[in-house]
């Protein structure tokens, strides 16, 4: 027995009527407000820093700049469309829509239109961004041939979602891209750039790539929207999660929900074996050495990261500052989510009949390690390249280690957003105070490292005396930490700290 397919639009026409039979116009009228407000003020906040980054006075990026920023920009926004999907539809209509006896091709081509029109944008932008940057000139047309590689990248972030080998090969290249980009915009920021022919951009081959990339765009769209019944519901299900997370995550202000879905969709995908903790080391050490050994990516991509701040020598000092104390925080992270694990369900603990304290204190170890070893190094390699100021900064990575692991701690002790706290009533409207504590938990505890950053900040000689001092109270601050935040009387983590 076959079913006839039920015309779309009357479906969506009748949904929305009985969206706008229960939504109140005043509300619509203030969301809206709401927004067109904050964007304006945001524009006018950011004015500076977006001219900075787009039109800068003294543009630093050659030739090989150029493409390898382009090539990142590239490997970032095909990974983040696979990400995300990119063919998806809402929550409600997986639910409903999806099994419906609907046409596919356009209950999806939204969707599809939606992120082709994104991607462009995007891609514009870049191509914008890295014109303004690039001391080799070009025509404004890159802009539009930015965009339309980023409708390319859509739709084969597209027909990657329907096909599993195609997917493996999309994800391999847009990480290469990434990889080579990054290296040859290290490279060049230290010194050594490729070699490369330089000068005008000539328009005529301008408008010729951009017009094939119109027709071959043109084309693939057409292909891709016939495709699109390929995809299937569980993928496209997965992707309706993604983007309906990232939604709510962003609406409630909520990013645990995010890094909840990102941890579990990594999990699902990865088969497993039993393996023994090291003998040698607490249970919970042992834990979280076996989880930073199965996640070998990710300390690939720590380890690479450390190269990272040399992006930022000729930056300035601040923006420098800021790279570190984050990437000595992420570096840590990487098996932090153990410690939210137990600040939400202490029941293990109890089992294992181990307190706050021996439960901070074994959780404490792999992160400082991580973390002190991404920053010595960051630290080597910005030395070597003369990026700081004179005398041994090295040292000062046994500071920045242990106290961007016990920030990253202690932000993942905080648990779930507080929105029990008094709000904050603005021009743009209501501002929560949990999310503001949320984001800003472990951030006060940098204050440990004011003398490393007030030294870095002025450019100050560092004497070993002045590294020695930093040090001593560093770590000092991480000990007073473990002990006033946990107790030997109690299991549960976050209730102080």
């Amino acid at each position: 027995m076959t079913g006839a397919v039920v015309e779309l639009r009357p479906v969506r026409q009748w949904i929305r009527r009985a969206q706008a039979a229960h939504r109140d116009r005043r509300e619509s009228f203030g969301t809206a407000y709401t927004t067109v407000f904050c964007v304006a003020v945001l524009a006018a906040m950011f004015q500076g820093p977006l001219v900075a980054v787009f039109r800068p006075l003294a543009p630093r990026l050659s030739g090989s700049g150029a493409l390898a920023a382009g090539a990142v920009c590239t490997g970032l926004l095909l990974l983040a469309l696979r990400r995300l999907g990119p063919v998806t539809v809402s929550r409600p209509a997986a639910y409903f829509l999806l099994t419906a006896p609907v046409s596919r091709r356009r209950l999806l081509a939204p969707a599809m239109r939606t992120a082709a029109a994104g991607a462009a944008l995007t891609g514009g932008l870049a191509a914008l961004g890295i014109l303004g940057n690039a001391v080799t000139t070009g025509s404004y047309l890159l802009a539009g041939t930015g965009a339309l590689l980023g409708v390319l990248l859509t739709l084969l972030a597209s027909a990657a979602q329907a096909r599993p080998r195609l997917a493996a090969l999309t994800d391999t290249a847009a990480r290469l891209a990434l990889a080579v980009g990054l290296a040859v915009l290290v490279a060049e920021a230290t010194g050594w750039p490729p070699p490369l022919p330089g000068g005008e951009i000539a328009t005529s081959a301008v408008v010729t790539l951009t017009g094939a990339l119109a027709v071959l765009a043109t084309i693939a769209l057409l292909l891709g929207v016939r495709d699109l019944a390929r995809t299937s519901n569980e993928k496209i299900l997965e992707s309706a999660k993604a983007t309906g997370t990232l939604a709510d995550s962003v609406y409630g202000m909520e990013p645990s929900f995010l890094a909840d879905m990102v941890e579990r969709r990594y999990w699902a995908h990865r088969r497993l074996r039993s393996a023994r903790l090291p003998r040698r080391l607490p249970p919970l050490t042992g834990q979280d050495v076996l989880l930073a050994r199965r996640r070998p990516a990710r300390l690939a991509w720590t380890a690479a990261s450390t190269t990272w701040p040399l992006l930022l020598s000729s930056a300035p000092r601040w923006a420098l500052v800021i790279v570190l104390l984050a990437g000595s925080t992420l570096a840590a992270r990487a098996t932090t989510g153990t410690v939210k694990t137990d600040a939400g369900n202490p029941v293990l603990l109890r089992t294992l009949g181990l307190s706050s304290r021996q439960v901070v204190q074994q959780r404490f170890w792999v992160p400082a390690v991580l973390a002190t070893v991404w920053a010595t190094t960051a630290l080597t390699l910005l030395q070597l390249a003369g990026a700081l100021p004179p005398g041994q900064w090295w040292p000062l990575g046994l500071a920045l280690g242990p106290v961007g692991a016990v920030a990253a701690i202690r932000a993942a002790r905080t648990g779930f957003v507080r929105n029990d706290l008094l709000p904050f009533e603005t021009p743009m409207g209501t501002l929560p105070t949990g999310a503001l504590v949320y984001a800003f938990a472990g951030v006060d505890l940098m204050i440990l490292l004011l003398p490393m950053v007030v030294g870095l900040a002025q450019g100050v000689t560092l004497t070993w005396t002045t590294a020695v001092f930093q040090i001593v109270i560093a770590l000092t601050g991480v000990r007073l930490y473990l002990a006033v935040s946990t107790g030997t009387d109690r299991v549960e983590l976050a209730r102080r700290g």
